[in-house]
């Protein structure tokens, strides 16, 4: 279970991502807390109109792997209304704005967390705002491999 996410969140988010593959017609989860994250991700990708539940669980599951991975307080990744963690290593933040913020919409970052669209893409497009030194998230996402449209999983990152 990624650290960053409690046992009650990791519940809710079981939870909610079986509501939403219910949702879907599909059959609930089996798997580990942070396949769930990405399973959850992927399947609020999939919904036309995707449960808030689910998509809240996703965003703050997708956060909390993040912030496992790239661990630190020098940029501030923010996902209204959400979630928000601080992530990378650098100067220490404590007050007020820190010195690195990144923040976009919840569909946006799980498409970036899934890698059904890259860092660049969404940065160029604007759905996504960075600033800071260390906003640059490209070398961070996908959290996951994307599967391709056959169903195997696609090991480049982007």
């Amino acid at each position: 279970m990624p650290s960053a996410l409690s046992a009650s969140a990791a519940r809710r988010l079981r939870e909610s991502l079986d509501e939403q593959l219910s949702a879907l017609g599909e059959a609930p989860f089996e798997g580990d807390d942070e396949a769930a994250v990405a399973a959850c991700a992927r399947a609020v990708l999939r919904a036309e109109e995707p449960l808030r539940g689910a998509v809240k669980a996703a965003v703050r599951g997708t956060l909390a792997v993040l912030a496992d991975r790239a661990p630190g307080r020098s940029l501030e990744v923010r996902v209204p209304p959400h979630g928000a963690v601080q992530v990378i290593e650098g100067p220490r933040h404590t007050r007020g704005t820190p010195p690195g913020v990144v923040e976009t919409e919840p569909l946006t970052w799980l498409r970036m967390a899934t890698g059904r669209t890259s860092w660049e893409q969404e940065v160029s497009e604007h759905r996504v705002q960075a600033s800071g030194a260390r906003s640059d998230l490209s070398g961070h996402l996908p959290l996951w491999p994307a599967p391709s449209p056959g169903g195997a999983v696609l090991t480049g990152r982007h």
